[in-house]
Formats: C-alpha cells, structure tokens, sequence
C-alpha cells in the first residue's frame, strides 16, 4: 500500500472565496508531510461541476508545471467526491495526455468523472493500474485505453455506464478494446456498471485476456441470467481465473446458487429487481448519474 493522503476543501472554504481549484496543487505541496507520501488523492476542489472554469485541467497542468516536486508520487486519484459533494456526472474533468509524459514513475491512475475527460496518447511505462469511474464512459476514452502503452498494466477498470451520461459507443467498441489492445501483464479485468453487461460478459470471455488474467470482473450492471449462464459454460475452460466479482447484477436465485457452486471466489453480492414500467423492463446500473 502506498503512503496516502487526501486532499479537499470544505464547502465554506471554497464559498468565502479563500481555496478553489487554483490553490489546490500549492496547498498539496505545502502539506509538512508532502515528501513523504507515495499517493496523493484529490477530492472536492470547489465547484467541480462548473464548466465556465477549468478545475481538473487547472490541477493537471499545475502537477504537470510542478513535475519535480511531484517525481516522488507514485499513485494519483483525481475527482474522488461523493455525491453529497458532486455528482459523478457532474464533475468536470480534463486532458490527461501531458501528465502521462509529466510523471513516467506513476503506477497507479484513478479518474472519477467523464465530462470533458481526454487521455490522448498514454504511454505510461510504469502504470500498473489505471481505473475510470464514470457514469457513461466516451468512445473517445475508450479508444485511447485501446490504443495505449501500458506493458506493466496489471489491472484496468473501466464504468461504462449509459448514453444519458456519457457513454456515446457500443458493443463493438469494447470488442475493438479487447481485441486490438496489448497489455501482456494484465492480471485484473474490470468492465463494470453498464446497462449492456450481458453482451459485454459475451465479449469478455471471448477476449485474449481470459487465457491471463486471475480476477474478472463484471459487477455493478445489468448482468442477468443470460450473462450468468455464459458465465457457467466458459468460466470452466479458464483455471487461471481464481475470482469472480459480479455483485450488483439482476440475476435469479437458481443462477446465483450455481455461480456460487464454482470452484472459484464469487461474489454475488446485491440482487436486484428489475423497473417495469408501461410493459417495458429495464435493468440500471448500479452507478449513471
């Protein structure tokens, strides 16, 4: 574990006009035990959801500027607010690409919100984690992680979410992300949180990756029996996946008691009932707005 702290201000703090997103990485740096830590975790910087102001890109390029005070920070989360804070959709991100070249020695990136979210190129040597946490996850983002240089990446976790909060692709995008990417130390695959977890359960255990990885992950969706049976069928080709996380789903008794059976770690966690509505059903994800 890294040596972590996190830093926020309060809400009176930023309204009185004394600590905004333009004092945060002074304020970081400043901290008597800054040089010590390994991890710095970014929370409420004041008014994160206002897009007539940069916040995160601000904070980016001011860790970026300040390079060599940060050299020693091997683990960045950036946008860790609750909802009482700000909502996940809310939350006004920034362009990533500079940052990747800024801190070579990173191994781990934690992102919380996709609005205005750019990665671009990522070559990032040493990261060995890299998790998103979104309500809808844009095409665009998902093209980069495909796209990236990440040959120690050992775990990546992905929300996808919905259409009404970011998530502007398909099915086929994350198919091209399995298939065209290239990350031979991945260890821990996450996609999660979508309202198509079924087909993307499909598209998992078709992918490259199940021969690799030890820890699947498929959680947080609208995973239904239709995903737990391909689940059932294929998980048994695959010795090397000693985990299961699958909790918040909508699948049924039967199929969970025969997940449960697998002589693997599961967790099925938080069963839930899906909405009807004028004849329609429909099945949320754990995590949109």
């Amino acid at each position: 574990m890294y040596k972590s702290k996190k830093f926020s201000y309060e809400y009176e703090e930023y309204e009185e006009g004394d600590k905004s997103f333009k004092t945060m990485v002074a304020d970081i740096m400043a901290d008597p035990k800054f040089t010590e830590l390994e991890e710095v975790v970014i929370g409420d910087w004041g008014n994160a959801w206002d897009d007539t102001e940069s916040g995160a890109q601000d904070i980016i390029d001011d860790i970026i500027e300040n390079k060599e005070q940060f050299s020693h920070i091997k683990s960045l989360f950036i946008g860790d607010m609750d909802f009482e804070e700000c909502e996940v959709s809310w939350i006004i991100q920034g362009n990533y690409e500079n940052l990747f070249h800024a801190m070579p020695q990173l191994e781990s990136l934690t992102i919380k919100g996709s609005t205005d979210l750019t990665l671009g190129k990522i070559e990032a040597p040493n990261l060995q984690s890299l998790e998103i946490i979104c309500g809808g996850l844009p095409k665009e983002v998902i093209e980069s992680v495909r796209d990236a240089n990440l040959p120690a990446l050992k775990s990546l976790t992905l929300y996808i979410g919905v259409e009404d909060y970011g998530f502007d692709g398909s099915i086929k995008d994350i198919e091209e992300l399995l298939e065209k990417s290239d990350f031979p130390a991945l260890e821990n695959l996450a996609i999660v949180d979508s309202e198509i977890q079924d087909e993307i359960c499909k598209a998992v255990l078709e992918s490259k990756y199940m021969k690799q990885i030890n820890r699947l992950e498929l959680s947080m969706g609208s995973l239904t029996d239709k995903g737990g049976q391909l689940l059932l069928d294929k998980l048994p080709e695959f010795p090397n996946v000693k985990c299961l996380d699958v909790h918040y789903h909508y699948l049924t008794d039967e199929m969970m008691e025969k997940l449960e059976a697998l002589p693997i770690e599961v967790d099925t966690d938080e069963q839930n009932e899906p909405d009807e509505w004028d004849d329609e059903i429909t099945c949320w994800p754990m995590l949109t707005e």
